[in-house]
């Protein structure tokens, strides 16, 4: 198959024709020509028919039983991913032309049809159509930094903008893998954003975050009374996310009960709250992402084969931050300017030495752990330059100094200490928690990450006398 002849295949025609021999004929020179065509009679069944076919081209005549071709085109204009029309007519007058053309029409025929002069004509809409796209999907990537909200000018980080975008078209359950903290739901969302059902939902959860009892609620709903404390009915998630897209998070953390379940809805796109004894159909595209070996799991008998071969189909693998290059410096930078923006800090680089450190270590948290570092060193450091000593110990990679670094008259250290009475250990440990929270405006959830503890140790130790 050669190139031309494959991007036909995947170019879909929708026609729309009530006189059966002009149909017919049309049909199989289209065919013949590579292309994936549906056939209708009438308006209503092409409205029927474009939400799952998704065209990249209407063909109707303008006069139909029922809702006409006009209508019709109004009815394509309104859709978010809008194919190009092209209308036909034994009837056709400047005027009629001149108004399918003020609607959106992007050509006008007239009858009888001249069969090489329609064919030149549909090539040359989907051709134009496919440009458009072109333009649309990759506008984001002109500046060759951001692409829905990931930064990479490295050479594996522009490579899997573009799988994106490809896999994007496609229809079927993408597997995205890669290491914890490099961005999975970011790629997640790009593929959701990128495809045509940009406008329909996007729902997400985190298969480690749920207990397992609750797993196949969470995913299907119930019905009222299904189980104690199901006080009324709740659609689940394949349900919010009918027509969009659902990311199942740590996928390998899935019980082996519910994958059965999934693969099932992957299979035949049908679920059954809990409780219930009627199913439903639905529409949605599942991205599922995992930092594990899920080829391990199944040797261990902690995953099913089958459903790792049903997902592995379009496999995705983002990179971890250590094979990217320049982007650590990137990122390091943006990510500098966003947190100086949040909290007010006229802080505008790092010095040539905290750049260094950056560098020099392997960042096994990823851009996820970049981005704490970053947020730690903005929130502590009082000079308009970070320097290596703002940055956590783990990765300048020595002991912490025995003086912290001072900042205009005097430092954090000369803040925690009573000049007359030298705290004991504990005290010191309240007064710097309650230092952090005021330096983070009381975000408790920034101060435990800078803290390097749980919110649930924070909150104890707050309750255990920091006021």
């Amino acid at each position: 198959m050669t190139e031309t002849d494959s991007k036909k295949a995947l170019e879909r025609i929708l026609l729309v024709e009530d006189d059966r021999g002009l149909r017919e004929l049309l049909g199989e020179e289209l065919d013949d020509e590579g292309f994936h065509v549906t056939v209708v009679e009438s308006g209503e069944a092409a409205i029927q028919q474009i939400g799952s076919l998704k065209p990249d081209l209407v063909i109707s005549d303008l006069r139909l039983p029922g809702m006409d071709g006009q209508a019709l085109l109004r009815h394509v204009c309104e859709l978010p991913v809008r194919p190009a029309f092209l209308m036909i007519t034994a009837f056709g007058t400047v005027s009629q032309a001149v108004e399918a053309l003020k609607q959106g029409a992007d050509e006008f025929l007239t009858k009888p049809l001249d069969l090489e002069h329609f064919m030149l004509s549909v090539r040359r809409l989907l051709e134009t159509r496919r440009l458009r796209d072109e333009v649309q999907r990759y506008r984001s990537l002109v500046d060759q930094e951001h692409f829905h909200g990931m930064i990479g000018q490295d050479t594996a980080m522009q490579t899997m903008f573009e799988q994106i975008c490809q896999l994007a078209r496609a229809n079927g359950p993408v597997l995205v893998v890669g290491e914890s903290g490099t961005g999975k739901e970011l790629v997640a969302r790009a593929i959701h954003d990128e495809s045509d059902r940009a406008d329909k939902p996007f729902q997400a959860v985190n298969c480690a975050g749920v207990p397992a009892d609750l797993l196949e609620s969470e995913f299907f709903g119930h019905e009222a009374g299904a189980f104690t404390g199901a006080v009324k009915s709740r659609r689940g998630l394949f349900s919010q996310a009918d027509g969009g897209t659902l990311l199942l998070d740590e996928l390998g953390e899935m019980p082996m009960a519910l994958q059965a379940k999934l693969l099932r809805v992957l299979q035949d796109g049908v679920i059954r709250p809990v409780g219930s004894n009627r199913e439903h159909q639905v529409d949605v595209r599942v991205v599922a992402a995992t930092n594990r070996d899920l080829e391990s799991l199944i040797s261990s008998g902690d995953f099913r084969e089958d459903l790792f071969y049903r997902l592995e189909t379009f496999t995705l693998r983002v990179p971890p931050l250590r094979e990217r290059g320049k982007d650590l410096e990137l990122l390091a930078v943006r990510l500098l300017q966003r947190y100086a923006v949040q909290m007010d800090r006229k802080i505008t680089a790092y010095s040539p030495q905290a750049m260094e450190t950056l560098r020099g270590y392997s960042f096994p948290g990823n851009v996820r752990e970049l981005q704490n570092a970053v947020e730690r060193a903005v929130t502590f450091c009082q000079s308009d330059t970070i320097g290596a000593e703002h940055l956590p110990t783990r990765i300048r990679g020595q002991s912490r100094p025995a003086v912290m670094p001072q900042g205009g008259e005097g430092g954090i250290l000369d803040t925690l200490l009573d000049n007359q009475v030298l705290p004991t250990l504990d005290q010191l440990e309240r007064r710097y928690i309650r230092y952090v929270l005021d330096q983070v405006n009381g975000n408790k959830r920034r101060a435990a990450a800078l803290l390097d503890v749980s919110r649930r140790t924070l909150y104890r130790k707050i309750d255990d006398g920091v006021s």
